[in-house]
């Protein structure tokens, strides 16, 4: 879109739901089996050995049918997401917020999973701006974090947490934020099966299929060859977001086996034909880096031969704060 337009407040994601389950293939590393678990809007696994976090005790287990989606609503289960800042100046800025019981209170007690208690995701409407990010809570239970959000639009945060109450499950809350300033939305990036970053590339197989559950393989290289002494992050080889374009209904995925590499496998369900934009979280020497895909649900296998874009041109998936 050519003519930009002022922001300054955004709508709430519309409702929807999305749903998956996953695996991967047997394989090695520091990572053991774990359990299957549905968790606040995204099914994932709670990973032991190195780097792991404790588990998910309470969580439905099995994966015969997909979880909900998280993530469309500000509130739920009692809980609330209330942003301190809903509209950061672009660029680097810090976010803060909190998370509220039903009473107003902010809740200052969160288990911690996949190594922290809290974890936060703020992506773009367009899905091409992409940050996980990781707070730092201060004793009142205000949490801030540094991040950059590189132009004016309509973003939206997502916070991932189970707080420390007997028999909670996990929730995954959504709020918008608005970044003011010129507005010019950027197209969906195209399908291609490859995505590079940082001197790295990634290519993604299978396909995504809506009502049916099917592998998405995720494959790294590096100058041509395969990388295979990935580096737990957050207690697992890979961690991939899904968010539906439109309405954004997050997922979060974590693998449960297998590793370090080259491969790194989910196995996903969509619940309707449509556009999505996937985000592989990988670590290597000691650094995470981000690899973004567009895929159709429903559409065959992408095998485009041409060039696939760069992640810094084509996205900007980057950007992992500690705060």
């Amino acid at each position: 879109m050519n003519t930009g337009v002022k922001i300054t407040a955004f709508a709430a994601a519309l409702a929807a739901t999305f749903g998956t389950a996953y695996g991967v293939g047997k394989g090695i590393g520091p990572i053991d089996e774990p359990k299957k678990a549905e968790h606040g809007g995204h099914a994932e696994a709670a990973p032991k050995g190195e780097g792991a976090a404790d588990g998910h005790a309470g969580h439905a287990e099995g994966t015969a049918s997909a979880p909900a989606a998280g993530g469309l609503q500000v509130s739920e289960g009692g809980y609330t997401l209330a942003l301190d800042t809903p509209t950061p100046a672009p660029g680097k800025s810090t976010l803060k917020f909190s998370i509220k019981d039903a009473a107003g209170k902010k809740v200052t007690a969160f288990t911690t999973e996949h190594g922290k208690e809290l974890h936060f995701i703020v992506a773009s409407r367009d899905l091409t701006v992409f940050r996980h990010l990781h707070p730092v809570k201060g004793a009142d239970g205000t949490w801030s974090v540094a991040a950059d959000l590189p132009a004016a639009g309509a973003y939206k945060a997502f916070a991932d947490f189970k707080p420390a109450v007997k028999g909670a499950k996990g929730v995954t809350l959504g709020a918008d934020l608005s970044v003011p300033g010129a507005y010019a939305p950027k197209p969906m990036p195209p399908v291609v099966p490859t995505a590079d970053v940082d001197g790295y590339q990634v290519r993604l197989g299978g396909t995504l299929d809506p009502g049916k559950a099917g592998e998405l393989r995720l494959t790294v290289t590096k100058a041509g060859k395969p990388v295979t002494d990935l580096e737990p992050y957050l207690g697992a080889y890979g961690h991939l977001v899904a968010l539906r374009d439109g309405d954004l209904a997050y997922l979060h995925v974590h693998p449960n086996e297998g590793g370090p590499g080259p491969d790194v496998s989910f196995t996903a369900t969509a619940p309707s034909s449509g556009t999505y934009r996937l985000f592989l979280d990988f670590q290597h020497e000691g650094k995470v880096r981000t690899a973004a895909f567009t895929v159709r649900a429903g559409a065959a296998p992408a095998t485009s031969s041409a060039p696939a874009p760069t992640g810094e041109a084509s996205h900007d998936a980057g950007g992992h704060s500690h705060g």
